[in-house]
């Protein structure tokens, strides 16, 4: 896959344009809330604008994970916690393997719940993360950063491009350095926050819409999904066993009982589909 590289553009950060509110000090909690709904609005409005670009990416992805390859989130801050959290809810919800689908946070584990200072200005430390994974060309890497120009992200797409591996990115501003490296870049430009530069709020949102959008189409697309159900969802916990037995009454004249002990022996929705069909 050749990476033709984009012409260098003026980045513009609306990210961290002030507020188009202001005095928030002397707001009332209403006032205050309304703002906040009134900005996150315009979220999904931005994230629909990008979905010719998500649409190249999710095609990508399926192809390298058809052939056997993973993907993985990079991030700092909040992007990175942000990628890990869609990445550990693919096994329960699709019942596939904790090592398909990968987040990684500069600074470590350690960073998921307290912020690794300097982590993310390190160019080279995002490669060795990858690196640890015996990251190849099979595998797909998509690295998050609001503000499109987050060192550590950077040098991880700069690696990926000299070692010939397919990438994205998700960013919130145009014409950054990061969506100029990627492959394939989503641009989800959301605008100046609520708070100035708190780009956990409207960005972090808009990181988060276009994450489920990848690995929900992904999963849906490598047959992770029956109609509108998660036939392979990890049975957890009791809510799920009842959702799992209510799926198979669904499809199957099965009574209520036997649906619960065929699930409970066999391990998923699918395989007591399987089953039902044979006998």
């Amino acid at each position: 896959m050749d990476h033709e590289r984009r012409k260098p553009q003026t980045i513009k950060m609306h990210t961290e344009q002030d507020s188009l509110y202001d005095n928030l000090e002397s707001m009332q909690a209403h006032e205050i809330l309304e703002g906040i709904n009134k900005e996150d609005q315009k979220v999904a409005k931005a994230v629909q604008k990008a979905i010719p670009q998500i649409e190249k990416a999710v095609v990508q992805i399926v192809k390298n994970l058809k052939e056997g390859g993973r993907l993985f989130y990079l991030g700092a801050g909040t992007s990175g916690r942000l990628g890990i959290v869609d990445a550990s809810e693919c096994p329960p919800t699709y019942g596939v393997s904790h090592d398909l689908v990968i987040g990684i946070i500069a600074g470590g584990d350690g960073a998921i719940r307290k912020a690794v200072e300097f982590a993310e200005d390190d160019t080279t430390q995002g490669w060795k993360d990858l690196q640890a994974f015996q990251i190849s060309n099979k595998d797909f890497v998509v690295g998050i950063s609001a503000s499109g120009r987050t060192p550590y992200v950077l040098g991880v797409l700069q690696a990926c491009n000299s070692q010939g591996i397919a990438n994205a990115c998700i960013v919130c501003n145009g014409g950054s350095s990061i969506a100029q490296e990627a492959m394939f870049p989503i641009e989800v430009l959301t605008g100046p926050e609520f708070v100035t530069g708190s780009t956990r709020m409207k960005a972090g949102t808009a990181q988060k819409l276009v994450l489920n959008m990848l690995t929900t189409s992904t999963m849906v697309l490598l047959g992770k999904v029956k109609g509108n159900k998660m036939v392979d969802m990890q049975l957890s916990n009791q809510k799920l066993i009842e959702r799992g037995v209510k799926m198979i009454l669904e499809k199957t004249n099965m009574d209520s009982t036997l649906a619960k002990n065929k699930l409970l022996e066999l391990g998923s929705v699918r395989k007591v589909l399987e089953w039902f069909e044979k006998n």
